[in-house]
């Protein structure tokens, strides 16, 4: 991989229709029929929670350097993945609330996963999320991918997930410390942002403004519904 040819910018207003349709196509039936992504990060945008400093997409420039089917500018080649930042809180057991943050949805366009590009994203974004302040990352993913960039089960750190109950699996649940020693001392709950729920009704009139895709159940999808 030629790092030289990747540039991670600001997400443009302009552009956020053609984001959510990166995200749609990145995120479609891996883990449910269809996808709900595309949706939480229209919703997203407009919470107060948001962090617009924080609202990367990553662009590789193409050997014509020219537009191609994930255009963006001549200059910048192609877009081809993107990722963002909401506040968030842990609700510490001694009742103080402790600033954190939360990421995603995090994407890589489908014919670009598995090469090391959204590692490259993942680990400039924690960089610029812990130069803006953020203390420690809350976030549902797989310890395989994430561990890599330094994440651990939350449970490692004293932090539960909300309305999980006691013994059930939380492997899913990670967290990372952007300064060290951050959650020393500190158990307590995550909260969730409230623009990461989902209106299911609300998804489907936002996907009649996306080309059609086939909904499909198929083996490893964790929801069937």
């Amino acid at each position: 991989m030629n790092t030289n040819n990747i540039i991670i910018r600001l997400e443009k207003e302009e552009e956020y229709r053609e984001v959510e349709n990166m995200v749609r196509e990145s995120f479609w039936n891996v883990y449910r029929p269809g996808c709900f992504e595309h949706y939480v990060l229209n919703q997203l945008r407009n919470d107060l929670a948001f962090v617009p400093e924080l609202d990367f997409v990553m662009c590789l420039k193409t050997q014509e350097n020219a537009p191609t089917e994930h255009s963006v500018t001549a200059q910048e080649g192609r877009l081809i993945g993107q990722n963002m930042f909401m506040r968030a809180m842990i609700k510490a057991d001694d009742g103080r609330m402790i600033p954190i943050m939360t990421m995603g949805p995090i994407c890589i366009i489908p014919e670009l996963k598995r090469k090391g590009y959204g590692k490259i994203l993942l680990d400039y974004s924690l960089e610029r999320a812990k130069e803006l302040g953020c203390g420690a990352v809350c976030f549902e993913g797989n310890i395989d991918f994430y561990g890599k960039s330094g994440f651990a089960p939350a449970s490692t750190f004293g932090i539960r997930y909300h309305g999980l109950p006691e013994g059930e699996d939380a492997s899913f649940f990670l967290c990372k410390e952007l300064v060290p020693g951050y959650l020393d001392g500190i158990t307590g709950e995550y909260a969730t942002p409230q623009g990461y729920y989902v209106d299911k009704a609300e998804v489907e009139i936002l996907d009649q403004g996306f080309p059609a895709k086939e909904k499909r159940k198929l083996p490893g999808q964790l929801f069937q519904e």
